[in-house]
């Protein structure tokens, strides 16, 4: 599920600003851990939307494994615990881009490939026209890895007529979306918002493009590509696509609520409509998996991750998307603040969140799973964040 647009990006960071400053004491691990805590459960505790929140937060250079889990799930409002799988909603799409780095660095894709050579004319058909202009064979692979390839949002952006999905996926739960219906909904229902390279503009419906160009190239189901090429390598045992595959290893625990808006949805066929664009059922632990063999390039090497990281577009002030990752650069959002905050990683619509912060090897990792989240939960990662700063700096 797709993000908010910049202006919405405007007014979190304003959110930001308006309150980093709780965390002003300095101490212990002890101090910070339960700094944290209390944070994360007076999060849950004053918002009566809010049912539960989960967090990780890792480091191996300090040596410190903090699981977090705070608040109720299902009709019997049953404790969580850390281990409960979850939805990651747009988090997938670093997944996404790392499956296309995984077959780069393999020789079967470039990243400045038009898209053309991998989807056919019928597949492309109505999605690039602007002005009109059809842009189609000018797209290139990285143009939809970074949001400038001009194509319009199936789920934010609203429908020239008739519904918008989001809506349809509340009305019908109990439908089944393929990526070519979502396609299709951007085909004959949205305008393209610019020509490529000229303007970000976040969409699912160019990362399940990527998705269809996955699946021409290895002639396999894009399931079957993020288990082959990175759950079964990296031991994510509990990971699957929602609606299309199953984990190695069954949970005792079922998927924690979601909530998009007031509706909870974690049973909702619907959210199918989440595919190459974030459709993953994940743990903490294995999304720090995951997380760690891009950091420690096991999954795919520095070169290609630096390529990823250096053709970035503005996503908002102090924030640029590259290929599947995020970048905050919290020296530039907050006034006064160090460069030593800055991270990296992705976030998703319902609150998910997946960072990873450089200058202390320390991954934040975790979701509030409810769609009203998306701006708190940057202001909360950086409330971590600053609270380790000042605990590493009083060692």
């Amino acid at each position: 599920m797709s993000m908010n647009n910049a202006f919405a990006v405007f007014l979190f960071v304003l959110i930001v600003l308006m309150g980093c400053s709780r965390n002003n004491q300095k101490g212990t691990e002890q101090d910070a851990y339960r700094q944290i805590k209390e944070e994360l459960e007076r999060m849950v505790l004053k918002d009566k939307n809010l049912k539960h929140a989960l967090l990780l937060v890792h480091s191996d250079k300090y040596d410190f494994h903090w699981k977090l889990a705070f608040g109720t799930t299902g009709t019997e409002h049953t404790p969580i615990t850390s281990d409960y799988p979850y939805h990651i909603a747009s988090i997938g799409k670093t997944f996404t881009s790392a499956v296309i780095a995984r077959l780069y660095e393999r020789g079967e894709i470039n990243y400045d490939d038009p898209i053309s050579r991998y989807l056919s004319p019928e597949m492309l058909e109505n999605l690039f026209v602007y002005k009109g202009m059809d842009y189609s064979n000018e797209v290139l692979v990285r143009h939809l890895l970074n949001h400038t390839s001009g194509i319009a949002d199936y789920w934010e952006d609203k429908p020239i007529e008739g519904k918008s999905i989001k809506e349809l996926v509340i009305e019908e739960p109990k439908r089944f979306w393929k990526p070519e219906d979502t396609i299709d909904h951007t085909r004959y229902n949205q305008k393209a918002v610019s020509s490529p390279g000229k303007k970000f503009h976040y969409s699912d419906t160019a990362y399940n493009l990527l998705g269809k160009i996955i699946e021409e190239i290895t002639q396999k189901p894009f399931h079957e590509n993020l288990q082959t090429e990175i759950f079964n390598p990296l031991g994510m045992d509990n990971s699957y696509l929602l609606y299309r595959s199953e984990p190695n290893e069954k949970s005792p625990y079922p998927i924690l609520d979601t909530y998009i808006g007031k509706y909870e949805v974690s049973g909702f066929k619907s959210i199918s409509v989440d595919w190459a664009g974030g459709g993953i059922v994940t743990t903490t632990e294995d999304l720090l998996l995951f997380h760690k063999a891009l950091v420690n390039n096991t999954l795919i090497k520095k070169e290609t991750f630096e390529l990823c990281s250096k053709d970035v577009a503005r996503f908002g002030f102090g924030i640029d998307y590259g290929y599947g990752i995020l970048f905050l650069n919290i020296g530039k959002m907050l006034i006064f603040q160090p460069e030593e905050l800055n991270m990296w990683g992705n976030f998703g619509s319902i609150g998910a969140f997946m960072f990873y912060n450089p200058a202390y090897d320390v991954y934040i990792i975790g979701s509030f799973n409810h769609s009203n989240y998306i701006r708190r939960q940057v202001r909360f990662i950086i409330y971590v964040i600053r609270t380790i700063h000042k605990m590493l700096n009083m060692r």
